[in-house]
């Protein structure tokens, strides 16, 4: 089964504009149609009950367009209106982007793009490499994590945002960069040229931790992400005693992802129940045949920040009695968004249907009028509150309370 829904990140493929009226014909100057300018021209024939949204929105922005005092961007005037209608949904996860926004979202969501395979984090020296992909150019050419970028192709970007050093390194497949390195220990900057090429970006990470556990971290639900939890599991190798699978700080992303995750440990059996607008259920089921047995507890380490398609993937594995939550309660997105491709590139993100756990548990998030958390979201059968006033590095036992207390609860199992 093929699933057009996304919960959190997300496939992109209507193209329409939602008013009515097209960019292009406004760009042509195209006049409002009849009733539009019966609305403009404040006709007494035609009753406020037979004027819709669409043709006073029209009108309105015709209005602007012709009469404002100065001259006025149409574009902006356009994606103002779009925003402006999401927002007044009250819904935060209906959402327009604006082309350059939506292309970022479609390289998240597919975790494939043009680069050298590194991911970066602000430094005063322009850009600290924080990884290095195994598999990409950059760890071919030498790059190491710890380097800082000030440079790209001679032009410094010393004092620049991560996000403007990322749109320099990004370019045409098969082009070369050159990038000055500042490299701790290194007496003078280095220059390395990286060969830009397709890169497939790391969403799971895997380790062996002491008494043959396997600890793996998801860091989204994007297309590659199932192959990419089966090549790290594959590489834990057999005899393991139990399996934490951390998606902590996981936001989301592609709901197909999670049940192709899930077909591993469930055959034929409800993910996630969608209710739509006008009442029709919608029902997401494992794959029949994928199964394999697990022979070994299971821990999911979740957060507040675990969100949408990772609180289905914890959510549905505990359903089954499956797997045992710890940490802290997820954020408690109950929504399906769809993104639907508006014609200049843009996209328009909005909430479909709500949707419920195997077992019938809405969870969604309820908040106070500060905005501040009630309750909602996925309690863990074992909370372990981090204390901020500590250094906590997740993934490592000696800093992370929540791992520890997973590999606690699993080695009491044996």
């Amino acid at each position: 089964m093929k699933f057009a829904k996304i919960v959190g990140i997300p496939l992109a493929f209507l193209a329409c504009f939602a008013f009515g009226f097209t960019w292009r014909d406004l760009q042509k100057g195209a006049p409002p149609s009849t009733d539009a300018l019966r609305v403009l021209l404040g006709a007494s024939r035609v009753s406020k009950e037979e004027v819709s949204a669409t043709q006073t929105f029209r009108a309105a922005y015709q209005r602007i367009s012709t009469d404002y005092y100065k001259g006025v961007d149409g574009k902006k005037l356009k994606y103002a209106g779009i925003e402006g209608l999401m927002g007044a949904l009250g819904d935060p996860h209906t959402v327009f982007m604006e082309p350059a926004q939506a292309k970022e979202f479609q390289v998240e969501t597919q975790a494939n793009f043009v680069g050298i395979g590194a991911r970066l984090s602000p430094d005063p020296m322009g850009a600290r490499v924080a990884s290095v992909f195994e598999d990409g150019p950059a760890n071919r050419a030498g790059l190491r994590v710890g380097d800082s970028i000030s440079g790209v192709d001679g032009e410094s970007v010393v004092g620049k945002t991560v996000e403007f050093i990322v749109s320099k390194i990004r370019g045409k497949e098969g082009t070369p960069v050159r990038l000055q390195i500042v490299r701790p220990g290194a007496p003078k900057p280095l220059e390395l040229s990286i060969r830009r090429s397709q890169v497939i970006t790391p969403t799971v990470e895997g380790k062996l931790l002491p008494g043959s556990i396997g600890y793996v971290a998801v860091a989204s639900f994007s297309e590659p992400t199932n192959a990419q939890f089966s090549k790290e599991l594959g590489k834990l190798g057999p005899g393991l005693k139990g399996l934490i699978i951390d998606v902590r700080n996981n936001p989301g992303g592609l709901l197909e992802t999670a049940v192709e995750m899930l077909s591993r440990y469930a055959d034929d059996k409800v993910v996630v129940k969608m209710r739509m607008r006008d009442g029709r259920e919608e029902v997401a089921k494992t794959y029949y045949g994928q199964r394999k047995p697990l022979g070994y507890p299971v821990i999911v380490l979740v957060n507040e920040e675990s969100a949408s398609a990772a609180e289905i993937f914890a959510g549905a594995l505990r359903d089954y009695k499956l797997a045992t939550l710890v940490g802290e309660h997820t954020y408690g997105k109950a929504s399906v968004q769809n993104v639907y491709a508006l014609v200049d590139g843009s996209n328009a993100k909005i909430t479909i249907a709500r949707y419920f756990l195997p077992s019938g548990q809405d969870i969604s998030r309820r908040v106070d009028e500060d905005g501040q958390y009630v309750s909602g979201g996925l309690q863990p059968d074992y909370k372990v509150e981090l204390d901020l006033t500590t250094q906590v590095v997740f993934g490592d036992p000696d800093k992370d309370p929540q791992l520890k207390k997973a590999i606690e609860i699993i080695q009491s199992k044996e």
